[in-house]
């Protein structure tokens, strides 16, 4: 635990030397899994800042994304998914950083960046190589720094997993996708973008964690191990709501009791929103237009947030067909059912739908899809 110790430190190193009050860069909240930082711009211009710290730390950098599109912020960001060894850390990227912000915003850099990177990875005073030894002597004496690290990386997913009850099915599937990257890597066939699919992890393993996952009220599959596309079965909805029933009535009918989602990533995510769409059963009302997709603002550019969570999403969909009054739709034939929803009338009808709010507002779907 010598690598968590030394993390924990360091998150406090830098609290210390970014409080919330620092004139330039803010730590806003950090733990062992985040840090939540603010960058204070020209005319006091705030950037809001974030970074996961994950299982392969720091075998990885922490995976770091903004809250905004501006160019001089995300190319900063960048910068720290291409470092290795030491400056994986986040004793040193936070000073990465915030130097490069400073040099792209044209501002003075912090009178103690300097300080706090060459204090990087010297023991700190609190937890001395001598205490390190202590705890763990029983491990073996000739462990190198390699070794540490990755006994770290097995130990606190097996700590988190007992804390959070993750299951070892899913475990195995985070592991698999993990391999999966480094082979892509190494063979130069990598899809989609380095913060998107860190994002996706991240969601992933969130959702894995989660209550509502937990309890059924949801399941996720990943089509062909993919990050950017993923199958959603809702489970469960409002029980007082008539959509609730008809999903009752569809496991008599047809043994299926959820509702099938499609959600499709592009390389752009977390900045831009995943394309959601019903696949089955066929409903009416819920704001689900022809071909499936959703009359949701949150789902279009405009009404998107990088901070929102994919199961955040995922109950908001919920939510949103029982306030619509979604019905499922049956008696319908089957090649009706296999014509109605498709990828690409889908998109079109949302496409439409978009132009016409962009004149017109949110305030209320269109009528004939309402």
């Amino acid at each position: 635990m010598a690598c968590l110790n030394t993390l924990k430190q360091e998150i406090k190193t830098l609290e210390a030397a970014f409080p919330k009050n620092h004139e330039r860069f803010q730590i806003v909240n950090a733990s062992v899994d985040e840090l939540n930082c603010r960058f204070v711009g020209k005319n006091g211009k705030k950037y809001e800042i974030h970074a996961n710290i994950t299982e392969t730390y720091p075998g990885t950098p922490p995976v770091w994304f903004a809250d905004c599109d501006d160019t001089s912020v995300t190319n900063a960001v960048q910068i720290l998914s291409n470092t290795t060894g030491l400056d994986n850390h986040v004793i040193n990227q936070v000073p990465i950083l915030v130097r490069e912000l400073c040099r792209l915003h044209m501002v003075q850099e912090p009178s103690n960046l300097d300080t706090v990177r060459t204090g990087m990875l010297t023991p700190p005073p609190d937890v001395s190589m001598d205490e390190d030894d202590n705890d763990d002597e029983d491990d073996e004496d000739n462990e190198t720094e390699d070794e540490l690290h990755l006994e770290m990386d097995e130990s606190e997913i097996v700590s988190k997993n007992k804390a959070d009850e993750m299951d070892m099915e899913h475990l195995a599937t985070l592991e698999r996708l993990r391999q999966n990257q480094r082979e892509d890597y190494l063979k130069g066939s990598v899809s989609g973008s380095v913060q998107a699919t860190d994002r996706l992890m991240k969601e992933l393993r969130d959702i894995y964690r989660s209550d509502s996952f937990k309890k059924g009220i949801y399941s996720i599959e990943l089509v062909s191990d993919s990050l950017y596309e993923w199958n959603i079965r809702l489970k469960c909805v409002d029980p007082d709501s008539p959509l609730h029933h008809d999903l009752l009535v569809l496991k008599e009918k047809e043994g299926k009791d959820s509702i099938l989602l499609s959600m499709l990533f592009k390389e752009t995510f977390p900045f831009e929103p995943p394309f959601v769409r019903v696949v089955h059963p066929i409903i009416s009302g819920g704001y689900v237009l022809v071909g499936g997709a959703i009359c949701m603002e949150l789902l279009t550019k405009q009404g998107w947030s990088g901070a929102y969570t994919i199961e955040a999403v995922i109950m908001q969909i919920a939510a949103t067909l029982v306030k619509g009054k979604a019905r499922i739709q049956f008696g319908t034939s089957k090649v009706v059912n296999q014509g109605a929803y498709s990828l690409a009338r889908a998109q079109q009808s949302f496409k439409s739908l978009v132009q016409i709010h962009e004149q017109k507002g949110w305030y209320t779907p269109p009528k004939e899809d309402g």
